[in-house]
């Protein structure tokens, strides 16, 4: 596959639906993907060059651009056109937001070994108005409940975590009970010293209180017994459950350095884990994915860009960079 082009100029254009400039935009640029699947070769580098600069409101008005002017889905058809791992990069970077993260918790639901990680992920770094826009989508796709589906698909003190996890609604505010974090920082403590970690308390601890409530309850922790809660969760590496726990604690006290983390063991690994790459790249590239650039290079004393670079090839590179803002490789 592939056939050589001329790059054109990334475009900026307003995101507002109604913006008639936005809109003859995105019929252009629609216009330029369906030019790109066209005759003998798909050009990759083209699809990089406009998905890789636009928007979660302008691909939404892309896809809605093409299938106006060509009566067809352009996922659909992308999805014919690629493949590997930069299809899927495309796939999941061209969604709707909470579309993609609803894929992504049915994907990790339906491994034969549920990815606890993704579903840990959506349900404590994300606010509590995304995490329902993404039990929303998922009922909307697969005509099942989140929660249901994670149920059947798990067993024991991981189900009732889990389960716990993404059926909650946290309170969002910033106010913190110090009295509260005292007396549940003495209940994790005893959990945790007990090798208790099925223990319902704890788990009621971590699934429904605020970040900011947790996160003082995780300072007096510390204060206390002159250790983290992470560091007294890492335990046995074996037990999922403990590992979910220990992953629970991390998204909630410092997801910047979580994904820094994931990013860093996906390269690291014998034969890159392109799945978690992906995944941080497409689900952060347009919230925080700057501040974990930062982190990783702090951790790691090189650039998260040169690292996917090293351990990547190909047009699944170049779109990776696209993402993580290299000019120079779009």
């Amino acid at each position: 596959m592939g056939t050589s082009s001329t790059l054109i100029a990334p475009l900026h254009y307003d995101s507002a639906v109604e913006d008639a400039e936005a809109l003859q935009k995105a019929c252009k640029d629609a216009e330029i993907l369906h030019k790109a699947c066209k005759g003998w070769g798909t050009d990759e580098k083209l699809i990089i060059n406009i998905l890789g600069h636009r928007n979660a409101t302008q691909r939404k008005q892309i896809r809605e651009a093409y299938e106006r002017l060509y009566e067809e889905d352009l996922i659909k058809r992308l999805e014919s056109e690629l493949s590997g791992d930069f299809e899927r990069a495309v796939y999941r970077w061209i969604l709707d937001p909470v579309d993609r993260d609803a894929v992504l918790a049915h994907v990790a639901i339906k491994k034969s070994e549920v990815d606890f990680k993704v579903l840990i992920e959506i349900s404590c770094i994300y606010s509590p108005e995304e995490l329902l826009g993404v039990r929303r989508a998922y009922q909307n796709r697969y005509k099942h409940s989140l929660e249901e589906d994670l149920a059947s698909h798990t067993s024991g003190d991981l189900r009732k975590l889990l389960v716990a996890l993404v059926s909650g609604y946290r309170y969002n505010g910033v106010e913190v009970n110090a009295r509260l974090a005292d007396s549940e920082a003495d209940i994790v403590h005893k959990a945790i010293k007990d090798n208790c970690f099925n223990n319902d308390e704890l788990i009621r601890i971590l699934t429904t209180r605020s970040k900011p409530q947790l996160n003082a309850t995780f300072n007096r922790y510390r204060e206390d017994h002159k250790t983290s809660i992470s560091k007294d969760l890492l335990g046995d590496s074996g037990n999922s459950f403990q590992k979910a726990l220990h992953t629970t604690v991390r998204c909630i006290t410092d997801p910047h350095k979580y994904y820094a983390k994931v990013l860093r063991d996906g390269v690291k690994k014998m034969g890159t884990d392109e799945d978690s790459v992906t995944r941080v790249i497409v689900t952060r590239a347009e919230k925080d994915l700057k501040e974990i650039k930062e982190v990783y290079y702090k951790k790691n004393s090189i650039s998260l860009d040169d690292a996917i670079a090293k351990d990547t090839s190909g047009d699944y590179k170049d779109f990776l960079l696209a993402l993580l803002g290299k000019p120079d490789h779009c």
